[in-house]
């Protein structure tokens, strides 16, 4: 194999929290269709106190998962928290039954919803607040108003958006300083790379849903899966340390009620792969074209960044996909490796 390419293993949200990239995302743990309690409680906390114990010190949740019943099994379950447990949540979406969620943006609902998820964390500031969807009932400047406030009272530290775009990005910073971003991402879903590259170029989080690629892309006997078969590892875990490798502001979160998924899923900061392995597999992946991959390489070898000969058995062939993204494949259900909010 050629030689591993270093991975960052942290980040530091807002500049001053530093956290490991590869966090947890607790939707999982409440009952079937994100509502209600869990099958099994105790297994759920049992879950979140592995985690933390595996060095996770990133936990995302919402107020709108159970709703009420992540965020409780979260602060019933690891406080008082261990140094450095960087909790983020989110509010503004509503929930009207089993996989039924509606936007709510009112200044009101938000600093209510705020006050509770303090409450059920048990926490004196949320470390990390998020707008769960932008209401287009309501401007986003009132909606953003409402947290600027709490967030001046000490009630919150940091302040993301979820599921926007770049405009909408900016129109939020105008309001109050954003820390970070959470939009559906991964191999086979690259609909958000405009919001990813954005986050790069001014160092904000990027935290991908679903972080785990689905449908046809990992299916049994698919590309995926044989390149994971050929390194040894899982679908699950290749998708999650190419998003580690994608950008040193990704922050994925698989989320999963099982312990043995969830340390199955954390081994994937261990996946080494070279710069060369990585490109080929998006070129089989159809993500990018074998031409423009090769040149990428020969670049990195000027450079001294890979082997030189690494883009060699590339370079001729010009005849794949397109450099397209693969946005847009249907993805249906919860997987284990990921969050599949609404």
């Amino acid at each position: 194999m050629a030689t591993a390419t270093a991975v960052q293993k942290t980040f530091k949200l807002g500049g001053e929290l530093e956290i490991h990239r590869l966090g947890y995302g607790s939707m999982r743990i409440t009952g079937q269709g994100i509502w209600g309690e869990p099958a099994d409680r105790e297994n759920a906390k049992k879950v979140l106190r592995r985690a933390v114990e595996l060095g996770v010190d990133f936990i995302d949740t919402a107020d709108s998962y159970g709703p009420a019943v992540s965020e409780r099994l979260i602060g019933e379950a690891l406080a008082p928290y261990a140094k450095g447990t960087v909790i983020a949540t989110k509010a503004g979406l509503t929930r009207q039954g089993p996989d039924q969620w509606l936007p709510v943006g009112r200044p009101e609902y938000l600093t209510q919803q705020v006050e509770m998820s303090l409450r059920w964390l048990k926490r004196d500031r949320l470390d990390l607040w998020q707008l769960h969807r932008i209401d287009a009932k309501v401007p986003v400047e009132e909606s953003l108003g409402a947290i600027k406030t709490l967030q001046t009272a000490g009630k919150i530290r940091f302040v993301g958006l979820s599921e926007v775009t770049v405009e909408q990005i900016e129109q939020a910073r105008k309001v109050v300083e954003i820390v970070s971003v959470q939009n559906e991402y991964n191999l086979g879903n690259r609909k958000s790379e405009a919001v990813l590259e954005y986050c790069e170029r001014e160092n904000l989080a990027f935290i991908p849903w679903f972080p785990v690629a689905a449908g046809k892309l990992a299916e049994p006997g698919g590309k995926l899966d044989a390149t994971a078969k050929k390194f040894g590892i899982t679908v699950a875990q290749l998708s999650l340390a190419w998003l580690l490798h994608r950008s040193p502001v990704v922050l994925p979160i698989p989320g999963t009620s099982s312990v043995a998924h969830l340390e199955e899923n954390l081994k994937a900061a261990d996946v080494t792969l070279s710069d060369a392995e990585w490109q080929m597999l998006e070129v089989d992946l159809g993500l990018k074209k074998s031409k423009t991959v090769a040149n990428e390489l020969k670049q990195d070898e000027d450079r001294g960044v890979v082997p030189v000969g690494a883009g060699d058995a590339l370079a001729s062939d010009v005849d794949l996909d397109p450099e397209v993204s693969v946005g847009g494949e249907a993805v249906g259900g919860l997987r284990d490796g990921g969050e599949v909010a609404k």
